[in-house]
């Protein structure tokens, strides 16, 4: 997939990706510029770095000096730029049949679109579209919380969420759109072999606009007991009924 050229960026504007997944996943993808690498001796072992890519030995506590307190970074750290930007419409040009979309209308939280990120891999989704502004950078928080699927997950960033969705629809997608107020089943709303599933923020959820651009508004059925599920965790049930409700080849 084609992705929009970005510069190099300064050292202190550079994600540091850390734990043995985020960082093998990142020198496994070839559209991943490694910056520099600090890593133990023991960890190293586990390790194939690629020519040309600084290595610098340390030990754990060390280590624990270059991210945020207490984060597990498994003896390995990684500087890296930022993934290339890539096109909505390259995402959606040929888009097979039965693989859901993901979008989020501004879901901030790092570790709750790094765990949807890794759903979206396990359920083998096409893409996750989120707005360019309202949306969390990539992170060492992320990309942990994402266990590799931020490498593997192709990510579009939008500047206006409402005319992505309407690209969605021109490609022949139906979008659902998930809030608890809505009277229709998910499985009811389910249907059309390519879906694009639409979460709103926690709290706020979906705000009315990003509503009036979906097909159908639907919610999951969970017990009166509970008000809602954390938009991570709503993603994972979506995902899998999506995935379930598809037509058999």
């Amino acid at each position: 997939m084609r992705r929009k050229a970005r510069q190099a960026s300064k050292p202190e504007n550079r994600p540091r990706l850390w734990g043995r997944h985020a960082v093998a996943a990142a020198l496994a993808n070839p559209e991943r510029k490694i910056a520099k690498i600090w890593v133990t001796h023991d960890a190293a072992a586990d390790f194939e770095f690629p020519a040309g890519v600084q290595i610098s030995y340390a030990d754990a506590a060390d280590l624990g000096r270059l991210i945020p307190r207490d984060a597990p970074h498994q003896g390995i750290v990684a500087e890296v730029e930022r993934l290339p930007d890539i096109w909505l419409a390259e995402l959606l040009d040929g888009a097979p049949e039965g693989r859901p979309l993901l979008v989020l209308d501004q879901v901030t939280d790092p570790h709750n679109v790094g765990a949807i990120l890794r759903s979206a891999a396990a359920f083998d989704a096409l893409g996750l579209v989120t707005q360019d502004r309202h949306a969390p950078p990539e992170s060492g928080a992320l990309a942990k919380a994402a266990s590799g699927a931020l490498e593997t997950v192709p990510w579009v960033r939008v500047v206006n969420l409402s005319r992505a969705l309407d690209e969605i629809a021109e490609a022949g997608f139906w979008r659902v759109g998930l809030t608890g107020e809505a009277e229709m089943s998910l499985a009811e709303a389910l249907g059309p072999s390519r879906i694009a599933l639409v979460l709103g923020a926690e709290g706020e959820g979906m705000r009315q606009n990003t509503e009036l651009h979906c097909d159908a508004l639907a919610r999951l059925p969970i017990s009166d007991r509970m008000e809602s599920l954390n938009v991570s965790n709503a993603a994972a049930i979506a995902l899998y009924a999506a995935v379930i409700a598809r037509p058999a080849a």
